[in-house]
């Protein structure tokens, strides 16, 4: 299993153990999903931030 599997794998789960019911937690549970593949990606190397960050600006 690769980090970005885990990764959004464990922002469901968070998702899902921090709201339960409704419109809210499906938004919830979408976000932290998100937000985990994210970082899943980052740590897999898969997703290159430092153009956000403005470093390896030359």
């Amino acid at each position: 299993m690769n980090f970005t599997v885990l990764g959004l794998l464990s922002g469901i789960v968070l998702g899902l153990a921090g709201a339960f019911g409704g419109l809210s937690a499906f938004l919830i549970v979408l976000v932290l999903g998100a937000l985990g593949l994210l970082v899943g990606r980052v740590a897999d190397g898969k997703l290159d931030l430092s153009q956000l960050t403005g470093r390896g600006r030359r």
